[in-house]
């Protein structure tokens, strides 16, 4: 086992500050007893926090200390690690000069697990459109923490999405995409390189070691023989066949209308679908409130409460933080799970 005493906090980057991101920070971190969390840092502005905690009612203790300090504060007080750029605004009102706070906190925070300084990273959620209007040159969170991951690395990273709910796993393969195009998208070589990150990274992170994929057909009754479409045995059968070879235990193209009961589930431990909603419906529907969004192929631990900024309630102390709790608890288990699983590959090289 790995040594607790050990082990390093997560990093909490801020997320937009006009959104929920500061409300539900601060609210997960007043219920950290009740809810088992393991210790924190949030990278934002403090003035922003304290702001939103004054706003809110709430009479929460936060202190600006270094990563290395926020282990032993974490109980008696919120440690902040502030950033050098400002990001304060109004809840509800996204401010232009808050975006370079914003993307400060992200690229710190992959500094910091990169450094040994925290052992994965929690991100709250973003708003893309302050972004762009700031210059941000990438599409969203994922394809910037890719790039982070290729210049930590060295090589091209191949970020994959993942919801991780009670009752279910999902990786959709296409994702914000218009349905029109998710049928050229899906590609023999895609859904072989998808499914290789899925299986390495549910047996480093997720303690699996036999890791059982299921892969939905993108048709109807995954095509019925190609009489409602050609896809699946055209496409996606020889990817599930190539995956087998390899030794991954690929299931599919399954139908997808009878692949997410219960009993099926049972089967399986995760899902690759096809494309967004395939995945995310199914799992927001069994566990909205507890489902995390996960990003496999980077090489560090990422996950992120599965909601947005929620304009319309920040401020106003009704944002639920169940999905950031979890968040923080699954970040803090995959982190152990691939600790444990380096510590076992280094024992087993020593051996041989």
């Amino acid at each position: 086992m790995v040594d607790s005493a050990s082990f390093r906090p997560l990093a909490l980057t801020m997320g937009e500050p006009a959104g929920i991101g500061p409300d539900v920070t601060l609210a997960v971190w007043r219920e950290r007893r009740e809810r088992r969390l393991p210790p924190f840092y949030v990278l934002a502005d403090p003035e922003a926090l304290r702001g939103r905690a004054a706003l809110m009612g709430l009479d929460i203790p936060i202190e600006t200390m270094t990563a290395d300090e926020a282990v032993d504060a974490f109980d008696r007080v919120l440690p902040v690690v502030a950033l050098e750029s400002p990001a304060v605004a109004a809840p509800g009102v996204p401010e232009r000069s808050a975006a370079r706070g914003v993307i400060e906190a992200i690229a710190r925070a992959v500094g910091d697990v990169r450094a040994g300084l925290a052992s994965a990273l929690v991100t709250n959620p973003i708003n893309k459109k302050a972004l762009f209007d700031a210059g941000f040159q990438h599409p969203g969170h994922t394809e910037f923490l890719g790039m982070l991951s290729a210049a930590w690395s060295g090589s091209p990273a191949h970020p994959v999405m993942m919801l991780a709910g009670p009752g279910l796993r999902a990786v959709p393969a296409t994702i914000h995409v218009p349905i029109s195009v998710v049928p050229r998208m899906i590609t023999e070589e895609m859904l072989i390189r998808t499914g290789r990150t899925i299986d390495h990274d549910m047996r480093r992170r997720f303690g699996i070691p036999a890791p059982r994929i299921a892969v939905a057909g993108l048709n109807p009754h995954a095509g019925e023989g190609g009489v409602m479409g050609t896809e699946d045995d055209a496409v996606i059968r020889p990817a599930v066949a190539a995956l087998r070879a390899e030794g991954i235990n690929a299931i599919g193209p399954l139908a997808p209308d009878t692949m997410f009961h219960a009993d099926a589930r049972a089967r399986y431990d995760v899902a690759l679908c096809m494309y967004h909603d395939q995945a995310l419906i199914p799992t927001k529907t069994i566990a909205f409130a507890e489902t995390v969004n996960v990003t496999l192929g980077l090489p560090f631990v990422r996950t992120s409460p599965d909601h947005g900024t929620a304009f319309d309630i920040a401020g106003t102390g009704k944002a639920d933080i169940s999905s950031l709790a979890a968040a923080l608890r699954l970040a803090d288990e995959l982190a152990r799970h691939e600790a444990e699983y380096r510590q076992h590959e280094h024992v087993a090289g020593v051996a041989s």
